[in-house]
Order: C-alpha cells, then sequence, then structure tokens
C-alpha cells in the first residue's frame, strides 16, 4: 500500500505539480518584469522543463540512456522547422511522448521551441512556444495508451495545430493590446485560420506517414537499452 501511494504521489508530482509551476513561470515573469525579459523567464521555464524530465525517471541507471533518446528526438525537432510549410516539430513530440512518457514529450518540445529559436529569433513569443509544444506532449504522454491507435492519433494531431494556434493568438493579443481582450482573440483566431489548417494539415500527414516507422524504432530502443 505504501508503495501504490508513492507511486501515486511520484505521479501527482510529475503530472500536475511541475506544469503548474511552469505555466506560473510565464504568468509572472509576464505581469512582473513584461517582454524585456522574455530570455531569462524561457530559461528558468527551460529549467523547470528538465526537472520535470527528472522526475521521470523510473529508474537511475536508464536515466542517461533515456537522456541521449531525448536530445535526438530534439535535434529532429530543431531540424525540422528549417522545413518550409510543412513542420513536423508537433508530429515528433508528441509520438515521444507517446512512447516515452509526458514529461519526455514536455521536455522535448519545450526546448525545441527554444533552442531553435536561437536561430529563428527570440521574442517574448518563445515562452508561450514553450508553453504550447510542452502542453502538446504532456498531454500526449498522459493519452499515451490510446494514442497508439492511429486513428485517434491522427485526430490528436489535427487538435494539436488548432490548440498550439490558439494558444499563440493568446500572445497575438497581449502584444497588441497590453491585456487580453475577448474580441481582439476572437479576430486574432479568424486570420489565423490559414495558419491553424497549415499546422492541423502538417500534423496529419506527418503522423499518417512517420508515427508509425518512428514509433517501431523507439520500441526497439527501450527494448534493447531497457529504457
Amino acid at each position: 500500500m505504501m508503495v501504490i501511494k508513492n507511486n501515486r504521489m511520484r505521479c501527482f508530482l510529475r503530472l500536475v505539480i511541475i506544469p503548474l509551476i511552469i505555466i506560473m513561470v510565464f504568468l509572472t515573469g509576464k505581469n512582473t518584469f513584461g517582454q524585456h525579459y522574455y530570455l531569462l523567464i524561457s530559461f528558468v521555464a527551460a529549467f523547470f522543463s528538465l526537472l520535470f524530465f527528472i522526475c521521470g525517471f523510473e529508474q537511475k541507471k536508464t536515466g542517461t540512456r533515456r537522456m541521449v533518446i531525448i536530445a535526438v528526438m530534439t535535434s529532429l525537432c530543431i531540424v525540422g522547422r528549417f522545413i518550409p510549410l510543412f513542420k513536423p516539430i508537433t508530429a515528433i513530440t508528441v509520438i515521444t511522448a507517446v512512447y516515452l512518457g509526458a514529461e519526455s514529450g514536455f521536455l522535448v518540445g519545450s526546448l525545441s521551441a527554444l533552442l531553435s529559436n536561437f536561430y529563428f529569433g527570440q521574442g517574448p513569443w518563445t515562452p508561450f512556444q514553450m508553453l504550447a509544444f510542452g502542453i502538446i506532449g504532456l498531454i500526449a504522454g498522459i493519452f499515451s495508451k490510446q494514442l497508439k491507435n492511429k486513428y485517434l492519433l491522427l485526430i490528436y494531431g489535427v487538435a494539436a495545430g488548432i490548440a498550439y494556434s490558439l494558444i499563440m493568438d493568446i500572445w497575438t493579443v497581449l502584444w497588441y493590446n497590453r491585456g487580453f481582450d475577448l474580441i481582439l482573440y476572437k479576430a486574432a483566431v479568424l486570420t489565423a485560420v490559414p495558419h491553424i489548417i497549415s499546422y492541423s494539415l502538417s500534423n496529419f500527414l506527418f503522423l499518417w506517414f512517420v508515427a508509425k516507422p518512428f514509433g517501431d524504432k523507439l520500441e526497439r530502443v527501450k527494448i534493447k537499452y531497457g529504457v
């Protein structure tokens, strides 16, 4: 009973407390420091993302091996952002979460946004991108068993494209208005419809063609190295 209770407590800390802390970092940083300290806010959020990942280690002996896999998946996300129009960053984040866990998906998503923006440009949008991709990975990891069904995975990919745009439109409103305005948010969502379609279609196509091959390879790596 004590072991079960400890496992539940650890699961609660992994999936609730630390992500809430990361969200509070974004909100507190935005309200306290404004847009001029976005890089500091991003690095603090990245630190807690790493802490979230470390809390997910089931066995210490597999920690280093798992970190190597996460580094590879993060690198693939960063390279994928160079593909014009269709970018596989969300799809790779989701695949990582489904096969390696919620904390891995959150870390890959958030770090991919932060690190790739050193090339594409850092700005006050960076924390929101980290949050968007991180949450997409987190939720995919929580429902990993269900998302191993191909069709549910495709539906989630489309929904993730919509969710990413909706989260980024919050930043758009805050940037233009210095405060949240529902009418302005609706206008931002409407103008972003072409981008929403592009994100969702990109996720659908990449998950259709890439999810199974990547998933099979990750499963083999997990078995081979005991991750």
